[in-house]
């Protein structure tokens, strides 16, 4: 079985929303052999990074970046992790109230360093309705997909 880690922080209840709709695309019942571990940005690991085979990473922008908690993961987990998860697929999705593009590089640089494949394009979001929701619904799915059989 393949796992799919969800790293995240979502502190407010519209990004929080955004979760869930992931959460619920990747749990999508036509998708088979695939386990969710969902961690909060603060509580992520390394051994929870290189027990995953596919990443999704989810933030809100703060300042322009991504923040503060999703940065300490990758300060935390980056230089024990590098070279070992090269060529895993990934996805983020960055909430704000208008300013996403700060956040959505950072995170790619970062996993461009680490040499991860991007299954899905990035979701930048600055308002939460069905649309966004159900574009969260479709990248959860879309990487629990990329990581069946």
């Amino acid at each position: 079985m393949s796992t799919l880690l969800v790293v995240h922080h979502t502190p407010s209840p519209p990004t929080h929303e955004l979760l869930e709709a992931v959460l619920a695309g990747a749990a999508d019942p036509d998708i088979e052999g695939v386990s969710v571990r969902c961690v909060p940005a603060l509580g992520a690991t390394v051994p929870d990074v290189l027990g995953a085979d596919g990443y999704l990473f989810g933030t809100s922008a703060n300042f322009g970046y991504m923040s503060g908690a999703l940065k300490h993961f990758f300060d935390t987990t980056y230089y024990p992790c590098l070279g070992a998860v090269a060529g895993r697929p990934y996805g983020v999705w960055v909430h704000g109230n208008n300013d996403t593009v700060g956040a959505v590089s950072a995170v790619r640089k970062i996993a461009t360093g680490w040499g991860l494949e991007l299954a899905a394009e990035a979701l930048e979001l600055t308002k939460v309705n069905k649309a966004a929701r159900d574009s969260c619904y479709e990248l959860g799915g879309t990487l629990a997909a990329t990581l069946m059989g």
